[in-house]
Order: structure tokens, then sequence, then C-alpha cells
């Protein structure tokens, strides 16, 4: 990378830019089409997630230790518990396996 930092910036600045002001300018009326709506209503969560799942499996360093978090706090979250106790038991179970595998190890 033997660039100028400045132009890198700068264009990183305007494709930011015209990502959101394009559609804000050629689109006027609203949208009716229900699958559009309906996809851009999951864009945030499906976004959210695909940040969010990888570093929930390597945040022990562990892949067993992070996957059996996940799936207790997935279980959790299917009963109803709330957000507080599904992200305690989740960190708990976690280090859990952790501990377990570093003795067992």
């Amino acid at each position: 990378m033997g660039g100028n930092i400045y132009i890198y910036i700068a264009v990183m600045a305007l494709v930011t830019y015209l990502i959101r002001m394009i559609p804000l300018t050629l689109i006027k009326k609203e949208i009716t089409n229900t699958f559009i709506r309906s996809f851009l209503y999951y864009v945030p969560y499906v976004t959210l997630s695909v940040m969010t799942f990888p570093a929930i499996l390597d945040s022990t360093g562990n892949l067993l230790s992070g996957a059996a978090g996940f799936a207790a706090a997935v279980l959790l979250a299917f009963f109803g518990k709330s957000l507080f106790k599904v992200s305690v038991i989740a960190v708990l179970v976690s280090a859990a396996v952790l501990v377990a595998e570093i003795f067992i190890a």
C-alpha cells in the first residue's frame, strides 16, 4: 500500500456518501411492493447477525465453547427468557466448557 492515505479516505467517503444519497434522490415515492418492503425490513437484522455470529464462535478461542454458549443462548431465547438471563448464562456456559477443556486436555 504505497499510496497517499488521504486519497483512500476520500474515496471511501465518496463511496459511503453515494451509497446513502442515491436511494434518497432516486426513490421519491413510497415503496409499495411487499417483497421489497419485507426484504428491506430484515436487512439490519441480517447484517447484525452476519457480523456477530463469527465473533460468538471465536470469542473464547475454541469453537466448542463458543458453540456451546451460542446453543445455550438460542435455547433460552427460544423459551422467552430475558436478554440479561440469556447473556449471563451463555457466558457462564462458554466459560464452563472452556475451563473443562483446559483441565481435560
